[in-house]
């Protein structure tokens, strides 16, 4: 019977540890860290993200500023706000919620975020800093994940870590995370043949593919971690992740729920994200 990982309790004691910094940080030199969320359009999933971050945010002691611009509002004018916010000093980290409406290149809205803001990790110079292991920003979710591992005493070094999906958001950063951690990563994806094959010599199993009860029970081996990055939304409204969580919870030694798992640990990546920044900027 697997250990249930639980993200939310997790999260809260990371974010204690980050208000106490917080509030030396104010102390030491008079101002809060900050963040600024700029949003484009009404996606009403991006609205419930941004409220749940300056929420965080005012947890913590951050100050977050919303700037929220119309769907029609074209690339020149979000490349022009982004460029003024990387030059005001009283800004530390900027995060563009995504996804952007049609038309815009999120690639390039991404890479013009000053690296030293760039509290998402997105952009190129972070994310090639990653690959190095020489960074200064995790991206929030492989982040969290890692987090989750360390604090739930479970440890990577010479274990079969398994990573289903290779988005550039959880996939890829996973597995140089995992690497660096000294874990003997494979990561598989739609094209992956025979990928149960895989899946079950995972000591460490990391689901990121977002396909709903994918990960069955006939796909893992005794004892192994699953870690459920995926969160999709079933027709009556709730949420469920990328695992099978009731067929998989008797065979599994630890496992993260959807919801309560990785997500808490998201926001939480970003709040110690910025901190760093403005540490980074005095």
């Amino acid at each position: 019977m697997a250990a249930i990982i639980d993200g939310k309790a997790i999260s809260a004691q990371i974010r204690e540890e980050i208000k106490e910094e917080v509030c030396s940080f104010v102390s030491k030199h008079g101002k809060a860290p900050s963040l600024t969320v700029v949003i484009v359009g009404e996606d009403p999933a991006s609205q419930v993200y941004v409220r749940n971050k300056a929420r965080a945010c005012a947890q913590v002691g951050i100050v977050s500023d919303v700037i929220r611009l119309p769907a029609d509002s074209d690339e020149d004018e979000l490349l022009s706000l982004i460029k003024r916010l990387n030059e005001d000093s009283g800004v530390n980290g900027i995060l563009v919620q995504l996804p952007l409406p049609d038309g815009f290149d999120e690639k390039k809205v991404i890479c013009a975020i000053d690296p030293k803001k760039d509290v998402d990790a997105f952009g190129y110079e972070n994310v090639g800093r990653i690959l190095t292991g020489d960074y200064d920003f995790l991206p929030c979710t492989p982040a969290g994940v890692m987090e989750l591992l360390r604090r739930s005493g479970i440890e990577v070094r010479g274990k079969d870590c398994v990573v289903v999906g290779r988005s550039n958001i959880v996939g890829k950063p996973m597995a140089a995370l995992l690497l660096h951690e000294n874990g003997t990563v494979t990561v598989c994806h739609s094209k992956t043949a025979d990928l149960p094959s895989h899946t079950r010599r995972a000591d460490i199993l990391v689901a990121a593919l977002g396909r709903p009860g994918f990960i069955k029970a006939d796909m893992i081996k005794d004892g192994a971690v699953l870690i459920d990055v995926g969160i999709n939304r079933r027709e009556d409204g709730t949420l469920t992740g990328d695992v099978d969580f009731d067929g998989c919870f008797e065979k599994a030694s630890a496992i993260t729920p959807v919801p309560g798992g990785v997500g808490p640990m998201t926001i939480t990546m970003l709040l110690k994200n910025t901190l760093k920044a403005a540490e980074k900027q005095i």
